[in-house]
């Protein structure tokens, strides 16, 4: 594993007393496993697992496969057509969002300059259920789909 932790100093352009420092462990501690005098413990390599979680846990625990999560690492030019769809969707949901709060309010605020057809009666039909947790997640249900 100490072959393994040198590639990730290096490929993290890290000082072994960075690493330390960012995991909260002592740099002697490390020095210690880059001798060889020590193997690392279970605690260090929670401790890097849980700092650097794109980080691969086979690769560090057995030096299988590649080091990171994500074989390609994104650069910041790169174009990420799914990514920037993600981003759409969210963005067009938190649009919708917005408008349906927005006129929550101004039923709230001033219902008589609501429009007779925008209150609900007993003809209407549910078409959207929104959850909203507080991760900032959100659910939708669609009736009838």
């Amino acid at each position: 594993m100490k072959e393994r932790l040198l590639e990730f100093l290096k490929n993290e352009n890290k000082t072994s007393a960075q690493l330390a420092d960012e995991i909260g462990v002592q740099a002697s501690g490390i020095s210690h496993i880059l001798s060889g005098r020590n193997n690392p413990s279970l605690d260090f390599v929670l401790k890097m697992l849980e700092k650097y979680q794109f980080l691969s846990t086979d690769w560090l625990l057995f030096g299988t496969g590649s080091m990171y999560k994500d074989s390609k690492m994104q650069s910041l030019f790169d174009d990420d057509t799914e990514n920037n769809r993600d981003n759409n969707e969210i963005r067009t949901k938190r649009e919708e969002i917005s408008s349906a709060i927005d006129y929550q309010n101004v039923i709230k605020r001033s219902p008589e300059k609501v429009s007779a057809d925008a209150t609900p009666d007993s003809t209407s039909e549910v078409i959207k259920i929104v959850w909203f947790y507080e991760n900032n997640r959100f659910e939708e249900f669609l009736p009838g789909k």
